[in-house]
């Protein structure tokens, strides 16, 4: 997607951070499929992504929110979540972070959107799309954005690979500092776009992942061993 708005902003004599919000929108809008097999956005979601992205120190309270969002979820989704887990760089002692709250929920039926979209969505946290691989929810417009819920499939890949990342980030000074320079100079090229921000981290979090996977053979990490399983 970053090639896509270099392409377009050289044929304008810009730079890529020069285009208007309202010309990414409509790249990522007819890009977001293609890169994303599945991937649709739900009619009736208003917010906008364009809303500032501010990295913050890591805040030690940021614990106690996932715990209340837990125990808030919990009873709800009891029936169909197999894991509740903090995810994302608030997950990881010391690293800065955007103040939001990630959260991943592992189920057994992806498909069976009856059994976890109401229940979410009576929190206040909306889904906003999906794709083949996992559901995302964040807070309806007007609620303050502190809080992302992902659902995906209970021992995928897919949530795999996001318990591993900051497992292994948790373990390493050195991993959380390259991810740390990695987010603030996303920050500050794409204050305006979640979405290119989070391209922009893609080749240092691949680099990691990399690290993470030897990491993990070397230490028998493994999803149901982890700490915090549910």
């Amino acid at each position: 997607m970053l090639d896509l708005y270099e392409l377009l902003a050289r044929a304008r004599g810009v730079s890529a951070s020069e285009l208007t919000v309202d010309e990414r929108e409509q790249l990522w809008a007819r890009a977001l499929p293609l890169l994303w097999p599945g991937y649709e956005r739900i009619a009736g979601s208003e917010r906008a992504d364009s809303e500032p992205i501010q990295i913050e120190p890591y805040d030690k309270r940021w614990p106690a929110r996932f715990e209340s969002w837990r125990q808030k979820l919990d009873p709800l989704l009891e029936p169909v979540a197999r894991r509740i887990a903090h995810v994302g760089s608030t997950s990881v002692p010391g690293l800065a972070a955007k103040p939001v709250i990630d959260i991943g929920v592992g189920v057994v039926e992806l498909g069976d959107e009856a059994s976890y979209v109401p229940a979410i969505e009576s929190l206040g946290v909306q889904l906003r799309s999906r794709d083949d691989e996992h559901r995302y929810f964040r807070p309806f417009a007007g609620r303050p954005r502190d809080v992302h819920i992902h659902v995906w499939v209970a021992g995928s890949a897919f949530e795999r690979r996001h318990l591993l990342f900051v497992d292994y980030l948790r373990t390493s000074d050195g991993a959380r500092g390259r991810y740390r320079a990695a987010k603030v100079a996303a920050a500050a090229r794409w204050p305006d776009d979640r979405l290119a921000y989070t391209e922009a981290k893609s080749e240092v979090i691949a680099r990691l992942m990399g690290e993470a996977e030897v990491w993990a053979r070397a230490t028998g990490w493994s999803v149901t061993a982890r700490s915090g399983a549910r």
